[in-house]
């Protein structure tokens, strides 16, 4: 382990740099090698619950803290993991914050940052491939198409305040939605879109995106609810939605419990 830095001028304990690490969906292979050489240093590794437990194989010198935040679930209080974060920088030990997808997306990121800076603690990102991108891949499908969409709208299904998104200003935005954290209250948000959007507008939903177990649906939003009947109950997932996914529809059987096709369908 690092010996905790003095500034030799003050005296001043010089804390180490916080990495908030991002781990991906789950596919240990998509990390980037960034991620890998900050894991191969780490002294202290502060793991999420939905990452792939495989990651500490490649931080063989860290101390690994599991501080696992999942809705529904015991979490472990984003004050504490500020403050373990904090402490151990101070200690002078190398932190890595692991966070499952990118740690900009959805994953307090700002809170965290905001935090360490006003502790005077030094704070890297590693960026990483976020739920919505892997789930892409999976399907075969672009998230963007000249023909049927110009963007991509990331939103989470529930505010700080408990509330919903304004889901007819995302439905007429023309964008590919893409709704993370949203399995819980799936028949809410169909039925919102469908006040809003075409009955035969393409959705999906993908749990695990990229890792052996991944199971998908594919189905027009008002067949979406039956559809994902089908999937493992309780189990997180991101919901796609948009004209984009249309090319999904030909190719794609309703539920798939393999992983990726050998053969990915072309975009046109």
């Amino acid at each position: 382990m690092t010996k905790s830095l003095h500034d030799a001028n003050s005296g001043r304990r010089i804390p180490a740099e916080v990495v908030l690490l991002s781990a991906g969906p789950g596919d240990l292979e998509l990390l980037t090698l960034k991620a890998v050489r900050a894991l191969e240093v780490a002294e202290v590794l502060l793991l999420d619950d939905l990452v792939n437990p495989g990651i500490v194989d490649l931080a063989p010198h860290a101390r690994v803290v599991r501080v696992g935040k999942r809705g529904g679930c015991r979490s472990t209080p984003q004050a504490f993991i500020c403050r373990l974060m904090r402490r151990y920088a101070l200690q002078g030990l190398r932190v890595v914050r692991v966070k499952g997808g990118d740690a900009l997306m959805f994953g307090r990121a700002g809170e965290e940052i905001a935090f360490l800076r006003q502790a005077g603690v030094p704070v890297r990102i590693v960026n990483g491939i976020s739920a919505a991108f892997a789930a892409a891949a999976s399907l075969g499908v672009s998230l963007t198409h000249r023909e049927h969409c110009h963007g991509i709208t990331f939103v989470t299904a529930h505010t700080a305040d408990h509330g919903e998104p304004d889901w007819e200003a995302l439905a007429r935005s023309g964008t590919t939605l893409a709704i993370y954290m949203g399995m819980g209250r799936l028949a809410s948000i169909i039925g919102a879109l469908r006040r809003h959007l075409p009955a035969d507008t393409p959705a999906a939903i993908v749990q695990a995106a990229s890792q052996s177990c991944e199971r998908y649906v594919v189905a027009t939003l008002q067949d979406l609810a039956t559809s994902a009947m089908s999937l493992e109950a309780g189990q997180p997932g991101v919901i796609l939605v948009g004209r984009a996914l249309a090319e999904a529809l030909p190719q794609c059987a309703a539920t798939i419990d393999s992983a990726v096709p050998e053969q990915v369908p072309a975009i046109a």
